[in-house]
């Protein structure tokens, strides 16, 4: 079998000497080249063919987003962002995953060389899913959805729940942009590092009619908004207060090594909201979230999971409709509206 070549683009030594310590000390992978610009890494490209790209943020010459931008335009190919954990370095890599990156990781603050060494298994699967990436799936979440029609004011126990993976942030944003006022509340796990998802929750913000937010322990969970799982903190469950949803942060170990897992939300809408609540598993890489899907198809939830072909990763999709979780599968252009249709009928038929 043959090794995913990797071309490391980073304006610092000790990274690129980092990383390709990482990339080669694992069997099925292999560092072919580094450059410490942009500039030197469009002729290693076509030097070297690489399969994966990983990406420096800021970078003299050439800013890392305006050469992502030309690549993705010219010579498409899986890209891995190496990002800051500052709130400019959050944005920015959103703006990365926007213009077509797989997937990003962080620069640990202190202590670069054992930071970065104690995520060599992180980098590792990240390259690998970004190798088996669907590059054109990100280009259908990059085009704008078509605003969905008003819809009748429904009863506050309606509820939507959303989980994704790797892709999820573009697909997350190609649901949510379409979805009128009006819409059922919306609880959303994304897998993510802690000190990205207020940033996602914001661009979704100002991006949505509904109202987006980073979500806090014991909120009222209201119509017309959408909660976002903090990231790498904690999980989220769904709760109740009496006659009304809250949100429930937990700080418990890892669920299947996410935090926060979707099938931790999943698993408490079933609980909660049982047949008034749709369940959606968008692309991404793993099994979080197929057993709690099903727990919402047995408690009388609908549920649906993104297709393989609109999927960046169909990982977490295949595995809820290998476990008998869905009740549909539908392409991402397709889902707001399947879901409106779905929670506006109540109790669906079974397909």
């Amino acid at each position: 079998m043959s090794k995913i070549k990797v071309l490391c683009v980073d304006d610092s030594a000790l990274m690129r000497q980092l990383m390709t310590e990482i990339v080669n000390s694992h069997s099925d992978m292999e560092m072919v080249a580094v450059a410490p610009d942009p500039l030197v890494a469009r002729d290693l490209i076509k030097k070297f063919e690489p399969q994966v790209l990983t990406l420096d943020v800021e970078m003299p010459r050439m800013d890392g987003l305006d050469f992502l931008e030309k690549l993705m335009r010219l010579r498409p190919m899986p890209v891995v962002m190496v990002s800051s954990l500052t709130g400019n370095g959050s944005e920015i890599t959103l703006k990365a995953l926007e213009l077509g990156a797989v997937d990003f990781v962080t620069k640990p603050q202190l202590g670069i060389r054992e930071g970065m060494l104690a995520y060599s298994e992180i980098i590792a699967e990240k390259i690998r899913t970004a190798a088996r990436a669907r590059l054109n799936a990100s280009k259908v979440a990059s085009a704008p959805p078509a605003p969905l029609a008003r819809m009748p004011l429904l009863g506050s126990e309606k509820l939507l729940a959303i989980g994704a993976s790797t892709g999820g942030t573009e697909a997350i944003r190609h649901v949510l942009q379409p979805l009128p006022l009006g819409c059922p509340a919306i609880m959303i796990t994304q897998h993510m590092p802690a000190g990205f998802t207020r940033s996602f929750a914001d661009r979704l913000n100002k991006l949505c009619q509904i109202a987006v937010k980073e979500a806090e322990d014991g909120e009222r969970i209201l119509p017309g908004h959408a909660y976002v799982a903090p990231g790498g903190e904690c999980h989220m469950e769904l709760a109740r207060s009496g006659a009304n949803y809250t949100v429930r942060l937990l700080h418990g170990d890892p669920v299947n090594r996410h935090r926060p897992s979707v099938d931790v939300l999943f698993q408490s809408v079933a609980r909660n909201a049982g047949r008034n609540a749709v369940g959606v598993i968008l692309t991404g890489m793993g099994g979080d979230g197929a057993n709690g899907l099903l727990q919402m198809r047995q408690a009388g939830a609908y549920t649906m999971a993104q297709d393989e072909a609109s999927c960046v990763v169909f990982g977490m999709p295949r595995e809820a409709i290998a476990l008998g979780a869905v009740d549909e599968v539908v392409g991402l252009q397709n889902i707001g509206q399947r879901m409106l249709a779905q929670v506006s009928k109540g109790q669906a038929l079974r397909i």
